[in-house]
C-alpha cells in the first residue's frame, strides 16, 4: 500500500512518500522536488510540471497556471471576472455555469474545467510518485489551503477521483505544517499538562494563512485559523511587473501589456529579482534580450526601494495575526503564552515580511521546518497514520471548522424559516452531530456559512437536503425524525443519515409511551461511532436533542439529553411495554456546485484517454529521437573508431543515407507515424550493424582467445604431470586421461586454425570465427575435462586403535591436556572413552 502526500500549491507542486522508516520528498524526472504547477497543452499531447514550464513563453496561450483558485466557483464569480483581464489565457463557462479553462488541443478548441486541469498535475504528481516507489500509488491525501469552502473542497476530491486517486483526507495546509513539527518532538507536555502553544504562518505565492495549535504528548489540536486568501508572494510580483512596465514605457516607449508573451516574460524575471533582492540589499539590474521588437531592455532595483514600493502590501500581514489572537484570547491565550512562532512558504523568505511577524509577536521567528516542503511531508505523514500498512507513533490531530455552519428549515408554526447553529467558527472537525425534528412529511434543510462577510466567497449556500418519505404515526402525530449532520475528514458539510422512529402500538391496545423514553442511545452512539470509524479518523460524536410541540416548532431542549433521559427514565414495570422501530429515510443532497455522477465519470473516461494519447505520443517522439540519435552517433563513429573497419565504399553509402535520413527528419519526417520511424531506423541498421558487429567482435576476440589458450595449457599440465606419475594425479584413470589429452589437442589444433584464419582477414570483412563460437568451445572442453582432472581421492581407512593425528605418548615431553569439561584420559563429558573414528575434515593423505 502506498503512502503519499501531495501539497498542490498554486505555483509549485510536492510529492513526499514514506519508506525506509521515514518521509522523503521525492524528485521528478529531472531531478528536482519541486514541480512546477503548469499544464500546457499541444496539437499532439499535453505537457505537464516542467516540461509545461518551459513552453509558458513559446505557447503562452495554451499553457495554464495559477488554476487553483477557480475551484468550485461560478464563472459569473465578481472574483473569477476580476481576475479574467489579467491572464494569458481563457476562461470559460461550462455547461453547469462552473469555470472552464479555454485552449486549443489536438487542434480542437477544448473547454476543459478546473477539476480536469487539476486532475492532470495530480496525474503527473501521482507518476512521480510511483516511479520514485517503484509500485502503483492510489491512496493519498492532498493538502488544501484553510479557508477553502466546501464547493471548493468538493472539487479538489473530484479532481482526485478523476486522477484515480483515493484521497484518505484533504488536509489544511497549517495543520499538514502542525504535524510535521509536532509528530517529532519528543519533549511535549505530558496530555493533563498545560499544553504547548505555537503559531504557524504560512506565505505561499497566492494565500497567507495562519493557525495556532496547541500541542501535548500525542496530540495536536488547531485552535484557532486565520487568513487572507490574496496575500502572497504574487503580489510582490505584480509591484514589480507595474514598475518595469512603467519604466520600460517611459524610457523604451514599449507598451507591455498589449504582447502577453513580453508580459510572461517580464513576471519570470520579476520573480528571479524578488529572490535576489530577499538575499542582497544592494542594487540589482533586470536584463531582458529581444524584449519587444526586438529591443533589449534593462532596468535595475534594491530592497529598500522595493519595500517602500510594496508599503501598501505589506501593511497586511499583520492583520490577519491580529485577527488570529483575538480568537485565541477566547481560550485565554496571550502572546506571552506562545511558545514558538514558525514561519513557512515561498513568500516567507522576504526580510521585510519576516520583520513584520517577528515585530507583531515580540519573539524572534523559528524556520526549523522546510519552507518549500513541510506541507507534503505533514501528507504523508497524515496518510501514514490513515494507512494499515504503516506503523505511526500514536499522534490524534483535531482540526477546526474554518467558519460558522447554519442550518435553516421553514417552520410552520412561524409560517417561516427557521434556523440554529450546528458548528460554531473553529468548532473540532472531524465532528457528527444528531439533530431530532418532529414531522408529518417530508422536508427539507439548507445548510449555509451565517457569517458572509468573513467568506472568501460570494455565495455563502453549502447545500439542501431533502428529507424524504418522512410519514405520521398511526395515530396521526408528528414522528420523530433524527437526521445525523457532519463535518467529515475532508472538512466537508454533509447530512450524513437520517431516521424515523415509528411506534407500535401494544397488542393490549394501552398508550404508547413518550416516544423519548423509548429510544435506544446505546444503539445510536454504536452507530454514530461505527460511521466516524469508517472514514478512518476517529470523530467525537456528539448528539443534540431538539424537540416539538405538536405545531412542529424546534426547540432546544437540554433537558431532555440522552444522558439525564436515561438517568431520569422511570421503572420499566411501572410503564406497559412499547416497542419502537427506526427506519432509515432517503435523503436527496444537492451540494451547490456539485460535479454530476455522469459527468464526473466522463471526466474520468476522458482523463484515461489524455493519459493514452500522451503515451503514444512519447512512444511515437522517442521512436524519432532513436533515428535521430542513431544518425548522429553512427556518423562520428564512421570517421572514428569505426574508420578501420569499413571500406571506403560501404563508407560512402553508409554516409550517403545517413545525410538523405537526417534531412527527412527535418523535412517530411517532421511528424510521421511511429512505424515510419522504426522503419527508417530498420535500414539504417541494415547497414551500420555489420561494422559495428566486426567492431565489437575485434574488441572481444582476443581475449575469448586467450581464455581458451589458458584453459587448454592447464589441462596439458595435468596430463604431463599424470605422465610423470605426480601422487597428485596417480588415482586418475588412464583411459580417461587419454581422453582428456585427445581433447586438447584437438582444441588446441582448431584454435591455432582459426587464429591464422583470422589473421589473414582484413577488418572490414566478416571475421573467421566469432566470439560466441570462441566461448562455446572454450565451455565445452571444461565441461568435457573438468570433472575428470579434479576428481577426489578414495580416502583411506585408518586402524581403529590408533587415533588419527594423535600420539600415544607425551608431545615434546608434555602429557596432552585433557579436553575441556573431561576428566584426563577418560574421554568426553559424558565419560564414553576417546573416540578413534578418523574425523571427516583430517587430511588422511
Amino acid at each position: 500500500m502506498s503512502v503519499v502526500g501531495f501539497d498542490v500549491g498554486f505555483l509549485n507542486c510536492y510529492v513526499a512518500v514514506a519508506r525506509a522508516g521515514g518521509i522523503e520528498t521525492v524528485a521528478n524526472e529531472y531531478s528536482d522536488r519541486c514541480t512546477p504547477a503548469c499544464v500546457s497543452f499541444g496539437p499532439r499531447n499535453r505537457s505537464i510540471g516542467a516540461a509545461a514550464k518551459s513552453q509558458v513563453v513559446t505557447n503562452c496561450k495554451n499553457t495554464v497556471q495559477g488554476f487553483k483558485r477557480f475551484h468550485g466557483r461560478a464563472f459569473s464569480d465578481p472574483y473569477i471576472q476580476r481576475l479574467k483581464s489579467s491572464l494569458v489565457y481563457d476562461l470559460a463557462q461550462m455547461p453547469s455555469g462552473t469555470t472552464g479553462i479555454k485552449v486549443m488541443y489536438m487542434e480542437e478548441e477544448k473547454v476543459f474545467s478546473i477539476e480536469q486541469v487539476t486532475a492532470m498535475l495530480l496525474t503527473k504528481m501521482k507518476e512521480t510518485a510511483e516511479h520514485a516507489l517503484k509500485k502503483p500509488v492510489a491512496d493519498c491525501v492532498v493538502s488544501v489551503p484553510c479557508y477553502y469552502t466546501d464547493a471548493e473542497r468538493r472539487s479538489v476530491v473530484d479532481a482526485a477521483q478523476i486522477a484515480g486517486l483515493n484521497c484518505l483526507r484533504l488536509m489544511n495546509e497549517t495543520t499538514a505544517v502542525a504535524l510535521a513539527y509536532g509528530i517529532y518532538k519528543q519533549d511535549l507536555p505530558a496530555p493533563e499538562e498545560k499544553p504547548r502553544i505555537v503559531v504557524f504562518v504560512d506565505i505561499g505565492h497566492s494565500g497567507y494563512q495562519t493557525s495556532v495549535c496547541a500541542f501535548n504528548k500525542g496530540k495536536l489540536k488547531v485552535l484557532a485559523t486565520a487568513c487572507d486568501p490574496e496575500l502572497g508572494g504574487k503580489d510582490f510580483d505584480e509591484m514589480l511587473v507595474r514598475h518595469f512596465c512603467e519604466e520600460f514605457g517611459k524610457k523604451y516607449k514599449l507598451d507591455v501589456k498589449t504582447k502577453p508573451r513580453a508580459l510572461v516574460r517580464l513576471y519570470q524575471e520579476c520573480e528571479k529579482l524578488k529572490k535576489l533582492m530577499s538575499a542582497n540589499s544592494s542594487d540589482l539590474p533586470l536584463n531582458i534580450e529581444c524584449f519587444m521588437n526586438d529591443i533589449d531592455v534593462s532596468g535595475k532595483l534594491n530592497r529598500v526601494q522595493f519595500e517602500e514600493m510594496c508599503a501598501d502590501v505589506l501593511g497586511r500581514v499583520e492583520a490577519p495575526l491580529h485577527n488570529l489572537m483575538e480568537q485565541a484570547s477566547e481560550y485565554q491565550l496571550k502572546k506571552e503564552d506562545i511558545y514558538a512562532v514558525e514561519i513557512v512558504g515561498g513568500a516567507s523568505r522576504i526580510p521585510s515580511v519576516k520583520e513584520r511577524i517577528g515585530r507583531f509577536f515580540g519573539k524572534e521567528l523559528s524556520t526549523t521546518l522546510n519552507a518549500d516542503e513541510a506541507v507534503a511531508r505533514g501528507c504523508a505523514l497524515q496518510c501514514a497514520i490513515l494507512s494499515p500498512a504503516f506503523k505511526v507513533r500514536e499522534f490524534s490531530i483535531t482540526d477546526a471548522v474554518a467558519y460558522p455552519i447554519s442550518l435553516k428549515w421553514n417552520s410552520a408554526a412561524e409560517e417561516g424559516l427557521s434556523d440554529c447553529e450546528v458548528f460554531p467558527k473553529n468548532h473540532a472537525a472531524p465532528f457528527s452531530k444528531v439533530l431530532t425534528f418532529y414531522r408529518r412529511e417530508p422536508f427539507s434543510l439548507e445548510a449555509y456559512y451565517n457569517t458572509p462577510r468573513e467568506l472568501p466567497y460570494p455565495d455563502p449556500t453549502i447545500g439542501q437536503f431533502v428529507i424524504q418519505k418522512v410519514v405520521p404515526q398511526a395515530s396521526g402525530e408528528s414522528s420523530k425524525v433524527k437526521v445525523k449532520v457532519r463535518v467529515n475528514i475532508h472538512g466537508i458539510f454533509s447530512v450524513s443519515s437520517a431516521s424515523l422512529v415509528e411506534v407500535q402500538k401494544t397488542e393490549e391496545g394501552e398508550e404508547p409511551m413518550d416516544t423519548e423514553q423509548q429510544a435506544t442511545p446505546e444503539e445510536e452512539t454504536d452507530q454514530d461511532e461505527t460511521k466516524a470509524q469508517g472514514d478512518g479518523q476517529k470523530e467525537t460524536e456528539e448528539e443534540e436533542e431538539k424537540t416539538a410541540p405538536e405545531n412542529e416548532e424546534m426547540e432546544t431542549s437540554p433537558e431532555e439529553s440522552k444522558t439525564e433521559k436515561k438517568s431520569d427514565q422511570p421503572p420499566q414495570v411501572k410503564k406497559p411495554k412499547v416497542k419502537t422501530k427506526v427506519l432509515e429515510l432517503p435523503i436527496e443532497n444537492s451540494p451547490q456546485w456539485e460535479l454530476a455522477i455522469d459527468m464526473l465519470n466522463l471526466f474520468v473516461e476522458n482523463e484515461g484517454n489524455m493519459i493514452m494519447q500522451d503515451k503514444l505520443e512519447k512512444e511515437r517522439n522517442d521512436a524519432k529521437n532513436y533515428v535521430e540519435e542513431y544518425v548522429y552517433d553512427m556518423r562520428d563513429k564512421l570517421h572514428g573508431r569505426l574508420e578501420k573497419f569499413v571500406s571506403e565504399a560501404d563508407r560512402d553509402i553508409l554516409s550517403l543515407q545517413l545525410e538523405d535520413t537526417e534531412n527527412w527528419l527535418y523535412e517530411d519526417g517532421e511528424d510521421q507515424p511511429k512505424q515510419q520511424y522504426i522503419d527508417k531506423l530498420a535500414e539504417l541498421k541494415k547497414l551500420g550493424q555489420p561494422i559495428q558487429e566486426r567492431y565489437m567482435e575485434s574488441e572481444e576476440r582476443p581475449r575469448a582467445f586467450d581464455d581458451m589458450g589458458k584453459q587448454i595449457q592447464m589441462y596439458m599440465k595435468v596430463v604431463e604431470a599424470y605422465k610423470t606419475k605426480e601422487e597428485q594425479y596417480d588415482h586418475l584413470d588412464q583411459e580417461e586421461i587419454n581422453k582428456v589429452d585427445k581433447m586438447v589437442n584437438e582444441a588446441m589444433i582448431w584454435l591455432n586454425s582459426k587464429m591464422n584464419q583470422q589473421s589473414k582477414l582484413s577488418l572490414t570483412v566478416e571475421p573467421a570465427v566469432r566470439v560466441r563460437e570462441i566461448q562455446d568451445k572454450t565451455k565445452e572442453l571444461y565441461s568435457s575435462c573438468n570433472p575428470i582432472v579434479t576428481k577426489p581421492k578414495p580416502k583411506v581407512e585408518l586402524p581403529k586403535d590408533n587415533k588419527a593425528g594423535e600420539q600415544n605418548g607425551p608431545v615434546n615431553g608434555q602429557e596432552k591436556a585433557p579436553a575441556e569439561g573431561t576428566e584426563k584420559g577418560t574421554g568426553d563429558s559424558t565419560g564414553n572413552p576417546p573416540s578413534t573414528e578418523p574425523r571427516p575434515d583430517m587430511d588422511l593423505d
